[in-house]
């Protein structure tokens, strides 16, 4: 008789951000085909955890939700739609991911003094019927434009309150902004905000990319840690090819860092990639194994110290990597500057160019 599962085990979550839906357009394809999600679902060796549907956009007219360049209800999407709900039914949860860098959306939702507004309501409604339609089992909040604090405790709250507790909640980070308030593209402070509705927050999608992160080697996520946060709240966040932004990983160097993080603490938050149609190591050909390859990376053998099998962030090293390579750990300096800048400001994340939807480098 097998054993029983331990139903206290963590599992770190693989997530796959999904924003270019379709191909370039041709002369077969007017509006480009359709790129399917179905082989994150067919395809073997698997644990795909959470699917986020990239972008939403609140535009100038409260009726006028977009996503991507088009309305939800638009043709183009019916087999989108159609998809999402297949792998919602096997397990796979599928939330919607709300601003990135197109200005203008949380602009449009903050309520500066905690109090909901006319205009909230009505650039909220139409948000809060995609979700009910389309059955989304939560929203990523992506805030690369100042916000008040009290604005997106607001927007959370309203969440919460439509939605239920079990609605995820997820907000996207640069990775700097976990460490230092000044290095933020959201205006308002990430770890006051955890102090305030920490508890209504599921994780951080931290983007170690563009300027703002460094997933090279263990020591920026070391030093979040340090700074108090949760390791199951802090996902990782790569670029899956070097055309989506800089700071680009390989493999080869993902292969030495995630191991070891996933097995120096057993709560490990997982990792989310930007985005899916090109990932490599299979292209726009077989995007699909990049969730491949991370479900052998995070979800390969791990040793960890006594003490965080009890779901602590201890300091206990690592024996054995989930590549069966020993690795040796990074002390961390708390007080270092993010990404070893020596004090300088991070940079503006470029926009990214993509061939279809009219997207352009939302995350």
């Amino acid at each position: 008789m097998p054993p029983i599962p331990n139903q206290h085990v963590h599992t770190p979550r693989i997530i796959t951000y999904y924003q270019t839906h379709h191909t370039p357009s041709s002369e077969e394809y007017p509006d480009g085909k359709h790129i399917s999600i179905l082989p994150l679902l067919q395809q073997p060796g698997i644990s795909l955890t959470h699917v986020i549907l990239a972008a939403i956009h609140i535009n100038s007219s409260p009726s006028a939700l977009t996503l991507n360049d088009h309305p939800p209800s638009h043709p183009r999407f019916t087999t989108l739609w159609a998809e999402l709900r297949v792998l919602q039914a096997s397990g796979i949860k599928v939330l919607g991911m709300l601003g990135g860098a197109a200005k203008g959306t949380f602009s449009r939702l903050d309520c500066p003094q905690g109090l909901s507004t006319e205009s909230f309501e009505a650039y909220y409604a139409p948000l809060k019927n995609l979700i009910t339609q389309r059955g989304l089992d939560g929203l990523d909040l992506d805030v690369e434009e100042p916000m008040s604090l009290a604005g997106i405790i607001h927007l959370i709250d309203r969440l919460k309150a439509d939605f239920g507790e079990d609605f995820i909640i997820t907000l996207a980070p640069v990775a700097s902004a976990l460490l230092d308030a000044k290095h933020n593209l959201s205006g308002f402070d990430y770890q006051a905000l955890e102090v305030l509705r920490g508890g209504r927050i599921d994780w951080y999608n931290a983007q170690f990319y563009c300027g703002w992160g460094d997933c090279s080697n263990p020591v920026m996520y070391e030093m979040i840690l340090l700074r108090g946060w949760k390791a199951e709240k802090v996902v990782v966040g790569l670029v899956t090819n070097p055309e989506n932004g800089g700071g680009y990983v390989p493999w080869e160097g993902l292969g030495n860092v995630l191991p070891l993080l996933v097995g120096r603490h057993a709560r490990f938050g997982g990792v989310m990639g930007w985005e899916y149609f090109n990932s490599l190591p299979g292209g726009r050909e077989r995007p699909w194994e990049w969730a491949r390859c991370m479900t052998g990376l995070v979800r390969g053998r791990r040793v960890v110290n006594e003490e965080e099998e009890g779901g602590q962030n201890g300091s206990g090293g690592m024996s054995e990597t989930g590549n069966g390579k020993g690795t040796d750990m990074v002390e961390a300096d708390a007080d270092a500057e993010a990404g070893g800048g020596g004090g300088k400001e991070a940079p503006v994340p470029d926009s990214f160019e993509y061939f279809s939807d009219g997207a352009t480098g939302e995350d």
